[in-house]
């Protein structure tokens, strides 16, 4: 069994009565001139009643002596028929904070259990598209513990993700080797990528 051996068998139109867990919407508004416009939007089912935020993306390290690595995953995503290069990341449950969630789904499916360290604003995926948000969770992972030395992922049915670390300094090189060897960069990692990259330009 390999990830490239997903692949997608059909396409069809889906009305939002069938669908599970998004909607299309029509928004209509007024630009700022006062003049009334419509617009198309996706919209999630799956946020937890009165919550903020859908999920979470995770931002977890592993401090080696030849430097530090960021955990990341490989999964196959229908939507764009392609193995996507992506850091863990999950939805939020009913009664759970956006920090319990990181690192419940950080254990998950990579096996490593750490500790959240840092929360960043509310991000949205694509403001002009949907209303998806997140918020980015750095987490702290203590290699000393045993359960980081003998990971056990808790992957559901559905759920098909390699695991696998890159050098925070050669993640954009990486990124770059693996776009031309088919693999789909999620925008988290690339512009973390391009982040560090640009830290090295200026020297911040």
């Amino acid at each position: 069994m390999s990830l490239e051996d997903a692949k997608v068998t059909l396409t069809a139109p889906l009305s939002n009565d069938e669908s599970k867990w998004i909607k299309l919407l029509s928004i209509e508004y007024k630009d700022p001139t006062g003049k009334s416009r419509t617009w198309e939007s996706a919209e999630r089912l799956t946020r937890p009643k009165g919550g903020e935020i859908d999920g979470v993306g995770i931002f977890a390290v592993l401090e080696k002596e030849t430097g530090p690595e960021i955990i990341l995953q490989k999964q196959y995503r229908p939507p764009i028929d392609k193995v996507t290069i992506e850091v863990p990341a999950g939805l939020i449950d009913e009664g759970e904070t956006a920090e319990e969630a990181a690192v419940r789904e950080l254990r998950e499916e990579t096996g490593y259990v750490g500790t959240a360290s840092m929360t960043t604003p509310v991000m949205f995926n694509d403001p002009g598209f949907c209303n998806t948000n997140l918020r980015m969770i750095h987490v702290t992972i203590d290699m000393s513990r045993p359960e980081n030395q003998n990971l056990k992922p808790e992957l559901e049915d559905s759920e098909f993700i390699e695991v696998f670390t890159v050098k925070l300094t050669d993640l954009y090189a990486e990124c770059e080797k693996l776009e031309a060897q088919g693999y789909a960069i999620d925008a988290r990692v690339g512009t973390l990528a391009e982040g560090i990259e640009v830290a090295k330009k200026f020297k911040l």
